[in-house]
This record gives structure tokens, sequence and C-alpha cells, in this order.
């Protein structure tokens, strides 16, 4: 009875993330965010690409296998290695929304293994409705960008690394 009631709840969470995104493709929301007692539900969409997650998954039994839609959302994904004490990581000086592209139908400002200048443009963060643009602090190759294009970034968060 117990493996019947979480398979329920579980088909019931993945209805809930497909509600949710769907919110997010009829909105200009680029994320959502909601809680709901022990469960925690981020949909965000960046780059193009819808990603959802479940911070806290509802343990199953282990002899009840996941219905596939469930295990898709509640995979892992492999975080990338911290990279904000390599030498040439170039951090956001504010909080805004990066933008990797001038504008939407343009291309984008570099790509991974570019050659750049010291003070080339390497992308915009936008924030309160100014972009300011975030230069190459010194001549190199563009190693790793490490945001996505109209991705919201923090204040001090890694942009690209120059090498």
């Amino acid at each position: 009875m117990a493996e019947k009631k979480s398979t329920a709840k579980a088909i019931s969470e993945t209805k809930l993330i497909r509600e949710l995104a769907e919110i997010l493709n009829e909105t200009e929301l680029s994320e959502i965010e909601m809680k709901r007692g022990d469960l925690k539900i981020r949909v965000s969409k960046h780059s193009g690409q819808m990603i959802s997650a479940v911070a806290a998954p509802v343990a199953m039994p282990a002899a009840a296998p996941l219905p596939s839609a469930v295990a898709a959302v509640a995979a892992v994904t492999e975080s990338a290695p911290d990279v904000s004490n390599h030498p040439g990581a170039v951090k956001s000086p504010m909080v805004g929304t990066a933008y990797t592209r001038p504008s939407p139908d343009a291309s984008a400002f570099v790509n991974e293994g570019d050659r750049v200048s010291e003070g080339d443009t390497v992308l915009l963060v936008e924030a309160m409705k100014t972009f300011n643009p975030i230069t190459a602090p010194k001549s190199g190759i563009v190693s790793k960008i490490l945001v996505g294009d109209a991705q919201p970034v923090e204040f001090g968060e890694p942009l690209f690394i120059i090498e």
C-alpha cells in the first residue's frame, strides 16, 4: 500500500513540474521556485533549454521503480568543478543577468577557444535596465564560458576563464 501511495505522490509531483514548466513558457519568467512541505521544486529556463530539478527528492522503496518521467526530473546532475579560485576566472562585478551576445539575433561576443585582447567585450551583465560590458582583463584564450545567455548571475560568480 505504501508503494502505491509513493508512486501516486511521484506522479503528482511530475504533474506539478509540468504545470510550472507550462507557466514558464506562457510568461516571460526565466525561473519558478516553490516549496510545499518537504518538497522543493525549481524550474528554470536558460539558453533555450528547460532545466528541472527536485532539490529534496521523495524517498521511495528500493523495490519500487520510479516512473521514467519522475526519474528524469529527479536525476542529479553533476556540478561543475569549483573554478572560483582559478587564476584566469573573471567574476561578475554585480548581480544581474548575463548576456553572451549583444542582441537576441546576433552572434556571441566570443566562443570558447577564441583569442581575446585586453579590453575586448566578452559578455554583458544587465542590472537595473543598464547593460554593463564585461571585458577581458588580459589577453589570452577564452578556455571556458561558465554562464549561458540570459542567465541570472550573482556578485562574484565566475563568468568565464581566460588562459
